[in-house]
């Protein structure tokens, strides 16, 4: 049985709360962070709870999911896709997304493209990052992050925000905390060298949100934490 909304609420207050808390160890403001629900495999009544809460966006792993619970929800949020995405899905994700966060090859890039200058938009992405060197996770190469943002950078109808990763399973804390340091590197030396911001470093999830905040994560993308295990 799906969580009420006054727990919701009440893990959504207790999270925001840690984080700031987390912010002021790390010297940062903690308007700096968004949270981003993750409402994959809950129903749509996830989504209706970020939205009454006053949460701006959700995040949704698989295309499909978000089309159907779209259609069951009225709810005022943006859709945010943080899961893989083949490029036989792209006009589909550039449809029904607010942003992509998953965007790691020049396919996906020149299809992504196309589908958003047909659907007469600009469509915000992220460049996914596998940081951590992780063979079980998607993500461009860390040294192939440069050619890629050139080449996003040069599509009209794609807005870069910034970059994204996955840190590993692992039970040592200091694995996810250097995937996310590398993170903050790369862009870094990309923004340096594009002279754009690349402000958004999405990084952070309920098990790796403290690791993520300490090196420079913007945007923490939780599910657990708030909706508890996934059905």
């Amino acid at each position: 049985m799906f969580i009420d909304y006054e727990t919701f609420r009440m893990r959504t207050d207790a999270l925001l709360s840690r984080i700031a808390g987390l912010c002021r160890a790390a010297g940062r403001n903690p308007r700096e962070i968004t949270l981003l629900p993750v409402t994959k495999t809950h129903p749509a009544a996830a989504v209706e709870y970020a939205a009454r809460y006053g949460l701006a966006a959700v995040g949704e792993n698989r295309v499909q999911d978000a089309v159907e619970k779209r259609a069951l929800t009225a709810a005022a949020v943006r859709w945010e896709l943080i899961g893989h995405l083949q490029s036989n899905k792209a006009r589909l994700a550039a449809t029904h997304f607010d942003r992509i966060q998953s965007v790691d090859s020049e396919k996906l890039l020149i299809v992504l493209d196309r589908a958003a200058g047909e659907l007469g938009r600009k469509l915000p992405v992220l460049l996914q990052v596998n940081a951590g060197h992780d063979p079980a996770k998607f993500g461009a190469d860390p040294a192939a992050v440069g050619r890629l943002l050139e080449l996003a950078l040069a599509k009209p109808h794609l807005q870069v925000d910034g970059l994204m990763t996955i840190a590993p399973l692992s039970d040592d804390p200091a694995v996810a905390r250097r995937t996310f340091a590398h993170l903050r590197t790369i862009r870094d030396q990309q923004a340096a060298r594009s002279g754009i911001a690349l402000r958004e470093l999405s990084m952070g999830m309920s098990g790796d949100l403290d690791a993520a905040i300490a090196e420079g994560s913007t945007l923490l993308r939780v599910g657990t934490a708030l909706f508890g295990p996934r059905e």
